[in-house]
C-alpha cells in the first residue's frame, strides 16, 4: 500500500545497472539499489519481452491443450497455448499467431482476461490471459525446433489433472483459474 503522499515505502530506487548476459531470449541484469532504510543492496534479474497464453474452447466446451518438451526440466509438460511477445507485437496479435501456429485453430471471439506475473522474485516477465472461443480448425504453423501434441480436456478433466500433479505449469494453472467464471456460465 503507497504511503500518504503516494510513494510506496517499500520502493527500491535503481542506482547503477548493468547487463550481465544478453541471450537470444533472456536479457540478465544486476544493479545497485536503495533501499527502504537509505542502504544499498544488489537485485539481479531477468528482463523477458512478455507472452501471451490462451484459454481456448471448442464448440463441445472442451479446452485445448499442448503437450511439450520443457528441456530445463527435462520432461514434456501439458500446457495452455502460449508464446512470448515479439518485439512491438501487439499483445491480442501475438495471442492469435500463437494460438494458430501451436494448435492450427483461429477464433472468432477473444476477450483479454488480464496479466499474470510468474516469477516476480527474479524476472520482470508478464503474462497475458486471454480467452478464445467459436474456434475453427485451419491446420498448424510450428516454428522450426517446434513438436507438440494437441490435446483437448474439459474443464473438470483439466481440474483433475490440476489436483492429480499431472498439469503443474502455472500460466496455464493461473489462466484457468482467471477464466473460471467466463467457463463455468458457458457450461450451463
Amino acid at each position: 500500500m503507497k504511503g500518504t503522499a503516494g510513494i510506496d515505502p517499500l520502493e527500491e530506487r535503481s542506482l547503477s545497472g548493468e547487463q550481465v548476459f544478453d541471450g537470444r531470449l533472456l536479457k540478465v541484469w544486476r544493479d545497485r539499489v536503495s533501499l527502504p532504510n537509505g542502504g544499498e543492496g544488489t537485485r539481479e534479474y531477468i528482463r523477458h519481452p512478455g507472452a501471451a497464453v490462451v484459454v481456448a474452447t471448442l464448440p463441445d466446451g472442451r479446452l485445448l491443450f499442448e503437450r511439450q518438451y520443457r528441456y530445463p526440466l527435462r520432461r514434456a509438460f501439458v500446457e495452455l497455448p502460449a508464446g512470448k511477445i515479439d518485439p512491438g507485437e501487439d499483445i491480442l496479435t501475438c495471442a492469435r499467431r500463437e494460438l494458430r501456429e501451436e494448435t492450427g485453430y483461429e477464433a472468432a471471439h477473444w476477450q483479454h482476461i488480464g496479466v499474470m506475473h510468474p516469477c516476480i522474485g527474479y524476472s520482470d516477465e508478464r503474462i497475458e490471459i486471454f480467452f478464445a472461443r467459436d474456434l475453427r480448425h485451419v491446420g498448424h504453423a510450428w516454428d522450426e525446433g517446434e513438436f507438440l501434441e494437441i490435446l483437448t480436456l474439459s474443464l473438470d478433466e483439466a481440474e483433475a489433472a490440476i489436483h492429480r500433479g499431472e498439469i503443474t505449469d502455472g500460466k496455464s494453472i493461473s489462466a484457468l483459474y482467471r477464466c473460471l467464471p467466463l467457463l463455468r456460465s458457458a457450461g450451463r
